[in-house]
């Protein structure tokens, strides 16, 4: 446990931080699976750009690492391509 004001509160906020990261990263694989099951072109093309920010966020908040996020942004948009 403990000792510290500061260290109780840094267990505090880290808490925090994590639930917030692993309802945005989770945000964001509901994103990926959603467009990734659409057949329709149209509807992709309307969700691609808002999914690429979504993950373009996480990446910079190092979520998930800048490479991971780059390999998702490429196979999603060649799916959306190939449709």
């Amino acid at each position: 446990m403990a000792n510290h004001k500061s260290a109780l509160k840094r267990i505090r906020r880290n808490e925090a931080v994590r639930l917030r990261n692993k309802y945005q990263h989770k945000t964001v694989r509901n994103a990926i699976k959603k467009l990734r099951s659409t057949e329709d072109k149209k509807d992709a093309e309307t969700l691609l750009p808002s999914v690429i920010s979504m993950i373009d966020r996480l990446a910079k908040k190092n979520i998930i690492h800048a490479n991971k996020a780059g390999n998702l942004k490429s196979g999603l948009t060649r799916r959306v391509t190939a449709l």
